[in-house]
């Protein structure tokens, strides 16, 4: 089924099960809080008033046969801990949950939740590299792997890419880059760096970073 069952309707919860109806997708959202269910209440698919930490009541709402999960409790640890245990005990195939410190990150994941997120964390981490230099967004993956979109150095301006040696200067690859007025296109090392142009750029996140503070 087409459903993600959301375990806690705080404001993350809430955010993120209203983001997956406005793309398409079921959601089945739970809380011990009647007001919470009821500030949802007509704009998820399901809102139900459940204790998440007891799974005779997820088995109840058939929370099993889904295979998809988020467990959007933060501040309260233990009903985070106890609803993401429930989870796996179910066997439900993909669980996310939320952290709010390391400590709690690392016992979700050693109870076997399979994707942990610490969404201040993770916004704090991302602010201080928009900080640092000419880079207008960040998404950085697993392993140190970043891809940045930012403003190019001066020096490689007016020059075709394969001349310009950025990936052996800086070990990172210039995916795509944007004309002032115009989208996104896919770079070719024919590609001329313009004045005013922006290009997103992938590697390594100390590499991304170097690329971006580049005079």
């Amino acid at each position: 089924m087409n459903v993600v069952v959301v375990c806690g309707l705080g404001r993350f919860g809430k955010s993120l099960a209203l983001e997956l109806m406005k793309a398409d997708t079921e959601v089945l959202g739970i809380d011990a809080s009647a007001d919470a269910v009821q500030s949802v209440s007509g704009r998820l698919t399901h809102a139900v008033v459940a204790d998440t930490t007891k799974e005779e009541a997820m088995r109840q709402l058939s929370v099993h046969e889904y295979s998809r999960a988020v467990v959007g409790i933060g501040s309260d640890i233990e009903s985070s801990i106890l609803t993401a245990s429930v989870l796996v005990e179910m066997g439900i195939p993909n669980i996310w949950a939320k952290a709010i410190s390391h400590s709690h990150a690392r016992i979700l994941t050693q109870i076997g939740v399979h994707h942990v997120t610490r969404p201040e964390h993770d916004m704090g981490a991302r602010v201080a590299h928009l900080v640092r230099g000419r880079m207008m967004d960040y998404i950085e993956f697993e392993d140190g792997f970043a891809m940045v979109k930012t403003t190019p150095p001066a020096h490689i301006v007016g020059r075709r890419l394969s001349d310009s040696k950025v990936r052996q200067e800086y070990n990172v690859t210039v995916v795509a880059i944007k004309r002032p007025g115009e989208g996104f296109t896919y770079a070719t090392a024919e590609t001329i760096i313009r004045p005013g142009d922006t290009v997103i750029v992938s590697g390594l996140v100390r590499d991304t970073e170097r690329f971006s503070e580049a005079s």
